[in-house]
């Protein structure tokens, strides 16, 4: 069978998109629901510091753990079958985290909203390289992929605050995972009838790296998880079973015919570029606008709204930014790119630095937007750029790995950061401290991929692919 993917017609490249930005925003929604609705639902179930960071980190675990399976399941048994069922996983998981009536079943539906988030993230990158030409058409594709991150972290945001009633009847965190459920399901049939049906290739799947591989990702999540609380056996036994798993994983891949990632892949430096980049963004600031709100709300006393507004700052600069970008005569591309953008989120990390209880909202909101713009512009490359750098019928694998990449270094950053934030009394220092273990490891992350490409130009035309 050919490599080769047809693009679909205008009309259908339309639909496509349309129903893939809408699905990639509604992962965003689930992922940021229990980061404005936790100060309601722990006490509402009796969750205690241990299970208050599984809620937070459980739909990482599921991530981690299926999306570069979805991603391979797609090219291999049809991407739009694939990126169905995981919206049914999705509301599904919604569902029960609404009738949630312990913390741990909470927990468990929010590693299933993540399995089946993990195959819409995945295959819906894919659909939309298959369906569009590589040139402006995909750069206009990918740049309204990457502004549906920041819709959906903003609208996860807005969702919550508004029902978060004061109200005898009302929960405060119910309704948002009640609500999310319904339009998730809502959109599983206009989405099948909106996107084509590009067959899969029946290949041979290396399930002996895939299993290994995911078990690795898996046991990490839960480590980072598990060890927020402090470093304990348990801890202990799941970083040992990942360092286990990662090192089986590559001594597979050396013997299979037909390996997971294919070493040429690992060789080129714009998929390196791409997946370092994922992997950085989500290290730094996904970990610093993960607690913000935890800062603003308790550590300042602003309250729950007010917190929320430097995190909005930051989604909706970064949504303008991807939807700008195609208008620039030249479209950000191969490795140096990538490390420039990455110095424009170090630079916001930067900003924020001095806030204490009598500083000014704008300072954070401020920084936030600088921050923002250049992780849009982001989001918009990293998400063309997972696609380009790979043959087009492995375009679901490589927005797997690209997106694993992300929430592997989202549920270390986020875990580093609220580590650090803790060690000192005063919560002004703590955040301050780790603003700057932050911002490092950004800077670091664009230095590596700067060295990538030396040899590779810094942009290209945007009739490139």
């Amino acid at each position: 069978m050919s490599s080769e993917v047809k693009p679909t017609r205008a009309s259908g490249r339309d639909r496509t998109l349309t129903w893939v930005a809408v699905g990639t925003a509604l992962v965003l929604v689930t992922y940021v629901t229990p980061i404005a609705t936790l100060a309601r639902s722990a006490p509402d179930l009796g969750a205690g510091p241990a299970a208050q960071a599984w809620i937070l980190s459980s739909m990482s675990v599921g991530l981690a753990a299926a999306l570069l399976a979805a991603g391979v399941a797609g090219d291999t048994r049809g991407r739009r079958r694939v990126y169905l069922g995981g919206l049914v996983l999705m509301g599904a998981g919604a569902a029960v985290c609404a009738l949630a009536w312990e913390p741990w079943l909470l927990v468990g539906a929010r590693v299933v909203q993540g399995v089946g988030g993990a195959a819409v993230l995945a295959c819906g990158l894919a659909l939309l390289a298959g369906s569009t030409e590589p040139g402006p058409a995909r750069t206009r594709a990918t740049a309204v992929w990457g502004a549906s991150v920041g819709v959906g972290i903003t609208a996860g945001s807005l969702l919550a605050l508004a029902l978060d009633l004061d109200a005898a009847w009302a929960s405060g965190w119910r309704e948002t995972y009640a609500v999310t459920a319904v339009v998730v399901l809502a959109t599983v049939v206009p989405s099948r009838r909106g996107m084509p049906a590009p067959p899969g290739v029946h290949g041979r799947v290396d399930l002996a790296g895939l299993a290994l591989l995911s078990l690795a990702a898996t046991a990490l999540v839960a480590a980072l998880t598990q060890g927020r609380g402090g470093v304990d056996p348990l801890t202990g036994v799941l970083a040992v079973v990942a360092l286990a798993a990662l090192l089986g994983f590559l001594a597979v891949e050396r013997r299979v015919p037909a390996p997971l990632l294919d070493p040429v892949l690992l060789r080129d430096p714009r998929f390196r570029a791409a997946t370092t980049g994922s992997l950085v963004l989500g290290l730094g600031i996904i970990g610093t606008t993960s607690y913000l709100p935890t800062l603003v709300d308790a550590g300042l006393d602003r309250g729950l709204a007010v917190a929320t507004v430097p995190v909005l700052g930051w989604s909706i600069t970064s949504v303008a930014a991807s939807v700008l970008l195609p208008r620039l005569r030249v479209a950000p591309s191969g490795p140096r790119a990538i490390a420039v953008l990455l110095l424009g989120v170090a630079l916001g990390q930067l900003l924020c630095l001095g806030v204490s209880a009598g500083s000014a909202l704008w300072q954070l909101t401020g920084a936030m937007v600088v921050a923002g713009v250049a992780t849009g512009a982001l989001n918009a490359t990293l998400g063309r750029e997972a696609v380009a750098s790979v043959p087009p019928d492995r375009a679901a694998m490589g927005s797997g790995a690209n997106n694993t990449a992300r929430y592997l270094g989202a549920a270390c950053g986020i875990t580093l950061f609220a580590t650090v934030a803790q060690i000192p009394e005063d919560v002004t220092v703590g955040f301050d401290t780790a603003i700057l273990a932050s911002a490092g490891l950004t800077l670091l992350g664009a230095a590596t991929i700067a060295s990538f490409g030396r040899r590779r130009a810094v942009v290209s035309p945007s009739a490139s692919g």
